[in-house]
């Protein structure tokens, strides 16, 4: 009727955002009603890989927030656009010849963006630069990020937590993840509080204001705060209560900026190593002349794929992007040129998606946007890909590992779920591959933008949704 007085066009358009709220099975809809959720709140896509049948579709093309779902965009694209072996290279380089182990001159650690630059991986290159016969630096320490571009952003943008570790921003020099372990117990002495930090870059200062208590340790005896006056995270406050009866307490925090924390943990390494070193930092590029001295390469892009969707690594997933934009496009690379490569590469496979907002990439974001139907096309061009079980093996295993650890523990063989799941305030997302007790293979995609959908609401009709593919 209301097509007769519009366009073609808009009539097309308006279905295509139409709930069909008659596909959704007898259970998911007893969920929907009792959470109560409209229809309108939430995106259900599920379809058989083999015949591309659709059993379910609810606001399929409606494009919502999706969390940490959007991990997927780049991890596939950079599986297709760079492959599963691409390994990161961060290279130490000298502006003078090094002569019977003494550097006069500046040594530069050049970032090459490595996404997961362990401590151990960073005492590793410590170790071997010593190995090269070098001993002393004379110099200054010379820190490159240009791989990357400089960010207009800052760690606490998002939530007002810098310290935290999902706030980490991308870096092409990233060590460690910034991350230090505070380790409080109660002091040898009896009558003081130890803090201990592991590790411990040079620059950082660290004031231990705990006070040793008696009494239980419970409540307000063991109540440790964190917390650092400056926007730079190079001071840090320990403060609180402590019991005696208490054991060691640790607590892990971002420190410092990425360049301040790379030299202060190189050069904390390098003094352990019996190197000296006689300069300062600085922030350069390297220079075309400078002489290589060592490179490093980091774990396989297959496996850190694996990491960054298993365990949500927000800052991963970002590192991928802007590879992928240094990678295809050049270099300082930035997110925009990212989701610029990633949208060609979609264009390139038949997979249109107008209304995808890639963003920083990795869901940690209000302005990104897919719908459930750009998602499950993405995911099963995936399973179809040459690099599809390096992909597969990505997801989080039902009641086994990842995000999906302790869900799906009490249904028949959960490991028949390999999913990505995605959390914000008021978003609930769920998005991957289930095999039905028939042995057939569906994409799934369940989104809940709804008040509260992040407290548990949106898993239970995530949850009922699943059940139902599981026994199909």
């Amino acid at each position: 009727m209301i097509c007769r007085t519009l366009s073609l066009l808009t009539c097309l358009t308006i279905a295509a955002h139409v709930s069909h709220a008659d596909s959704l099975p007898e259970r998911p809809r007893t969920v929907l009603n009792q959470q109560l959720v409209p229809d309108s709140a939430v995106t259900v896509v599920v379809r058989d890989l083999a015949s591309g049948e659709s059993l379910i579709e609810l606001n399929a093309t409606m494009p919502r927030p999706p969390a940490s779902t959007m991990k997927l965009v780049p991890t596939w694209a950079a599986l297709e656009l760079l492959g599963p072996a691409f390994s990161w290279k961060t290279r130490a380089w000298s502006d003078a010849p090094v002569v019977k182990g003494d550097l006069n001159g500046n040594l530069y650690l050049q970032g090459g963006g490595d996404p997961l630059l362990t401590i151990e991986r960073w005492w590793r290159f410590v170790s071997d630069l010593r190995q090269t016969g070098l001993r002393v630096i004379e110099g200054d320490i010379v820190i490159d990020q240009t791989r990357f571009a400089a960010l207009d952003e800052r760690a606490e943008d998002f939530d007002g937590k810098p310290w935290r570790t999902y706030n980490v921003l991308p870096d092409a020099l990233l060590v460690n993840l910034q991350m230090v372990d505070f380790v409080v117990r109660p002091a040898d002495d009896g009558n003081s509080v130890e803090v201990a930090i592991e590790p411990f870059p040079a620059g950082l200062v660290v004031e231990n204001r705990v006070a040793l208590t008696a009494g239980r340790c419970a409540g307000r005896n063991r109540r440790i705060l964190i917390t650092s006056p400056d926007d730079g995270l190079e001071q840090v406050h320990v403060s609180g209560r402590l019991s005696a009866s208490c054991g060691a307490q640790t607590f892990r925090r971002a420190v410092m900026q990425p360049a301040e924390y790379a030299y202060g943990t190189f050069v904390t390494l390098w003094h352990k190593s019996g190197g000296e070193f006689r300069g300062g930092m600085l922030r350069a590029p390297t220079p075309p002349t400078a002489r290589l001295l060592l490179t490093q390469e980091s774990q396989s892009l297959a496996e850190i794929v694996r990491i960054t969707n298993k365990y949500s690594s927000n800052m991963m997933a970002r590192s991928l992007l802007l590879t992928v934009a240094a990678e295809t496009s050049g270099t300082p690379a930035t997110a925009s040129a990212g989701e610029a490569s990633i949208k060609a590469l979609l264009a390139s496979r038949g997979l249109e998606f107008p209304e995808l907002i890639i963003g920083n990439g990795s869901g940690l974001s209000r302005d990104a946007r897919i719908s459930g139907d750009s998602m499950a096309r993405l995911l099963s061009s995936a399973w179809k890909s040459r690099y599809a079980p390096e992909f597969l093996a990505s997801l989080s295993l039902g009641g086994l590992d990842g995000t999906l650890r302790k869900r799906f523990e009490n249904v028949d063989d959960p490991s028949r779920i390999r999913m990505k799941t995605g959390t914000l305030k008021n978003v609930s997302t769920i998005a991957g591959y289930v095999t039905g007790k028939s042995g057939k293979h569906y994409v799934v995609v369940v989104d809940v933008n709804h008040p509260g959908a992040q407290n548990g609401v949106g898993e239970l009709i995530q949850g009922a949704v699943i059940e139902w593919v599981l026994a199909q």
